[in-house]
């Protein structure tokens, strides 16, 4: 008998746990613009590119998954200017292809925030890369169809490239 209630004890703990589970897996893809900010902000102006995630629900309030896309800056033109002598520099675009995990917490329906964590992989020349992170909050649209986040992306070695983000994302 004590054999029997322990075991209806186990069974109902995890009928009780398997509904409160909600299946969130997704994937999401979109665009991203911005403005870059800190180190490189007067060598580049704005900031392009596109976000893929693959998120799997692991409870109710929280998402893991993992996160790549592509990351354009356009280079600016500079003129520096000493008396009668003007010289003119333009910088090339910086490029990167981020790759790491993330996490997102839902603290109510339709809102988010968390983080992305990994490696941006530098695709131009005499681009290295470096540790990449973007925390973000988003809110979903649209019935959770799409969603609107702004973040922060920053790829760090020597230098930090950092940038403010808006992005719109659609869910798949």
């Amino acid at each position: 008998m004590k054999s029997l209630a322990t075991f209806l004890f186990i069974v109902g703990i995890g009928f009780y746990g398997t509904s409160q589970y909600v299946d969130r897996t997704n994937f999401r893809a979109g665009l991203v613009g911005g403005i870059v900010v800190g180190d490189y902000s007067e060598a580049y102006s704005l900031n392009l590119g596109l976000d893929i995630y693959h998120h799997w629900g692991i409870s109710k309030e929280i998402d893991l998954g993992l996160t790549t896309g592509f990351m354009n800056a356009f280079g600016e033109k500079q003129t520096i200017s000493s008396g009668s002598v003007s010289v003119e520099s333009e910088f090339d675009n910086i490029q990167f292809i981020p790759a790491g995990a993330s996490v997102r917490i839902y603290p109510t329906s339709g809102f988010k925030f968390g983080g992305d964590v990994g490696y941006a992989i530098g695709i131009n020349e005499g681009n290295k890369g470096g540790l990449y992170y973007r925390p973000s909050i988003g809110i979903d649209l649209s019935g959770g169809s799409s969603e609107l986040n702004i973040s922060y992306m920053a790829v760090t070695d020597d230098v930090t490239f950092g940038t403010v983000l808006l992005g719109y994302l659609f869910l798949f």
